[in-house]
């Protein structure tokens, strides 16, 4: 069902910088669902590329991000990535970051995906100063059997709007009830992606941030080793404080002995030394916010409930 919010007559222009859609019915229902949102959606052939596993080669994914930078190319509303998977790190050395900045700042332009897309939004950052979205994708949300009202109309009143308050309940077995607020450049994505960047220079140098970060199918174990990783390097020391989405997907067993995430985040908190907020709607989950990476955020929490105050980002004239 259509949200009663959707905006009319945008232009949606699909990119595969990742893995292809191995679904055609996905993709069908997802371009079906925006073309009768009102979008034209452009760059269908984006869904139909195969290479390997991925969609397209190195050279056909990174020429079609580039190409947003030619002035000849009317830039569309919403540049959404078709799905995740892996291959967005295969693009990063070919990208004109300058031609990019150049085109893209401060245009009203929403670039919007998640998961492995985390990749291509650290790197635009860092190499261009862009603000880009963490939100749906074509195939997981626009083209999801029955896609989420929740995900949907936030994902239009967010790219739409100058500001956007957003609130959430924190997860019932977070037992931390410290009131936080801190104010800082949000930025984050799919925490095994922020990881495998570390040290390269497409990991964003930002400090006084506020990092969100989310995964699947990654036991609790790997989540903290992960977040060890960021620690020990000096990142998180440099955030005012570390928001977790959604981790769905692991399954703990009898070897575990109690080690679940709460028992991992007890460890975590006074270790890290920074506040720590859980239970974000956002990651590999039906129902997603939509985030600017870049965009300015105030983060408060007291007692079980949270919310984001989310502002500076681009955003479509209605």
């Amino acid at each position: 069902m259509e949200p009663p919010d959707v905006p009319k007559s945008r232009v949606v222009e699909l990119i595969a910088p990742s893995g292809y859609p191995p679904d055609e019915a996905v993709v069908s229902r997802g371009i079906g669902r925006l073309e009768q949102a009102g979008c034209v959606v452009r760059n269908i052939e984006a869904t139909q590329r195969r290479y390997q596993r991925f969609a397209g080669t190195p050279a056909q994914r990174a020429a079609e991000i580039n190409r947003l930078a030619q002035a000849g190319h009317m830039l569309p509303d919403v540049a959404l990535a078709v799905r995740g998977g892996y291959g967005a790190v295969h693009v990063l050395p070919a990208l004109d970051y300058d031609a990019l900045r150049r085109r893209l700042a401060g245009a009203p332009m929403v670039l919007v995906g998640h998961s492995d897309f985390t990749a291509l939004q650290m790197a635009l950052w860092q190499r261009a100063g862009l603000t880009t979205f963490g939100g749906p994708m074509l195939a997981y949300d626009f083209g999801a059997p029955t896609p989420s009202e929740f995900t949907m109309a936030h994902f239009w009143r967010t790219i739409t709007s100058p500001t956007v308050t957003v609130s959430w309940t924190v997860w019932p077995d977070d037992t931390s009830r410290k009131n936080i607020d801190a104010e800082g450049r949000l930025w984050g994505g799919n925490l095994a992606m922020l990881c495998s960047l570390l040290g390269t220079p497409y990991f964003p140098d930002i400090a006084g941030g506020i990092l969100f970060v989310e995964d699947i199918n990654e036991h609790p174990f790997r989540i903290e080793r992960m977040l060890y990783q960021l620690h020990l390097s000096g990142v998180l020391a440099r955030q005012r404080a570390l928001v977790l989405g959604d981790f769905s997907g692991h399954r703990l067993t009898d070897y575990d002995n109690g080690y679940n995430f709460s028992a991992m985040l007890a460890h975590l908190r006074p270790i890290v030394g920074i506040p720590i907020v859980t239970g974000l709607p956002f990651g590999h989950c039906e129902n997603k916010l939509t985030l600017p990476f870049g965009g300015l955020a105030r983060l408060r929490a007291q007692g079980d409930q949270a919310s984001l105050v989310l502002s500076q980002y681009p955003y479509l004239p209605s």
